[in-house]
């Protein structure tokens, strides 16, 4: 496991990008959470956001509680002698996901860009365990790594205009589900019925930064029982 060398760069007059590695690794989870636990202690009421991601951590702070030298100061102790979290954090979270062309249309052509077969594919995508890493993009898209190497594909050159809520994708050797219809570039694989982005729901997301997910095969009978929409809406452009 690295140790995170943090530096502390301006992002706006209230808030800080605190850039602790620079490179994607599931080891920096465990530094992540110990830095995001460590700022939130140390900040208290004048923390007004702090967001996660791979690398890095946005730190936005009340500008009317501290002044810019005193949060850079504030951070600097913050992390000066961090040690990563050892205790399992975060949730863990089976994701129900029926895999098939008609609600996954880059499921067969990926299979056939990687020669396997398609059982195998779903296969390799499901038996591993993800990481959240950050929370993007629309709300409750969560950035999970990392896909095996071998499934690594990139986005597609034209993103879809709508892609329907629950989609599973890959991009890279990320993969994510989408939580709402919108437009999107990953390839996608198949559909799960679980909401992922509920206003009822603490931070309305179903998955935070930290939590572990696993993806679980169900054919077209269970997704419809558990509540799936089937429409092919990715074909409706």
């Amino acid at each position: 496991m690295s140790t995170p060398q943090p530096r502390i760069e301006v992002a706006s007059i209230d808030a800080f990008i605190l850039r602790l590695f620079d490179r994607i690794d599931e080891a920096n989870m465990p530094w992540m959470l110990a830095a995001g636990t460590r700022l939130r202690e140390t900040f208290g009421d004048a923390l007004v956001d702090l967001v996660p991601s791979y690398t890095t951590l946005l730190l936005h702070y009340d500008l009317q509680r501290l002044d810019p030298r005193q949060a850079r100061e504030l951070i600097a102790g913050a992390l000066a002698d961090l040690s990563p979290e050892t205790c399992a954090s975060g949730r863990s979270h089976i994701i129900p996901t029926w895999y098939d062309p008609s609600v996954g249309p880059d499921l067969e052509p990926l299979a056939q860009r990687k020669h396997l077969s398609v059982p195998e594919l779903v296969r390799r995508h499901s038996e591993r365990e993800y990481q959240v890493f950050a929370l993007g993009f629309t709300p409750g898209f969560a950035f999970m790594g990392l896909v095996e190497e071998a499934l690594a594909a990139p986005r597609l050159t034209t993103p879809r205009k709508r892609i329907a809520p629950g989609s599973v994708g890959i991009a890279e050797r990320q993969t994510a589900v989408y939580p709402v219809e919108s437009p999107g570039g990953w390839n996608l694989l198949g559909r799960t019925p679980v909401g992922l982005f509920d206003l009822d729901l603490p931070g309305y997301s179903l998955l935070q930064a930290g939590d572990r997910v696993r993806f679980e095969p169900i054919d077209r009978a269970e997704f419809i029982r558990l509540g799936g929409d089937d429409t092919p809406l990715e074909s409706l452009q």
